[in-house]
């Protein structure tokens, strides 16, 4: 999965989707996909045709939004969370859940990571773990 070619990344999706329907064996990965995937039945249609949406551009500034990224930065905070990484996600993660519910726990705690990752893409430095946790404690309700 972890490729920097857009269009491998996407058929990584494609096809954890189509063996999930097929009732075919799923590894780990793909299992976590899928969960993912369920989890958003707003996406799943996209994900049955990959000829039309594989090399398809998402605009933002058109209110598009892509949801391959989407479901990667769940996936991406599930193994933060899972892993205590950054130390102290796990605490705000559920405290966050239990306030607001999971799903919009991860959507609040998605939004900082994606602007944590653009800011640092933008001026060419690593993610700042001490700026992205203080944003993240900053969702919490006192």
């Amino acid at each position: 999965m972890f490729s920097n070619d857009r269009g491998t990344m996407r058929q990584m999706y494609y096809q954890s989707w189509k063996k999930h329907h097929d009732k075919l064996p799923l590894s780990g990965l793909e299992q976590q996909i899928v969960a993912v995937i369920i989890d958003h039945p707003e996406y799943q249609s996209a994900l049955t045709k990959p000829d039309q949406f594989v090399d398809k551009d998402y605009l933002p500034e058109l209110g598009e939004v892509n949801p391959f990224l989407h479901l990667s930065l769940h996936l991406g905070l599930r193994e933060q969370v899972a892993t205590n990484r950054p130390s102290g996600i796990q605490t705000i993660f559920s405290t966050l859940s239990q306030q607001i519910g999971e799903h919009e726990a991860e959507h609040q705690m998605m939004h900082c990571l994606a602007e944590l990752l653009w800011q640092a893409q933008q001026h060419g430095i690593p993610p700042d773990e001490s700026l992205y946790i203080g944003r993240l404690k900053a969702l919490l309700r006192p």
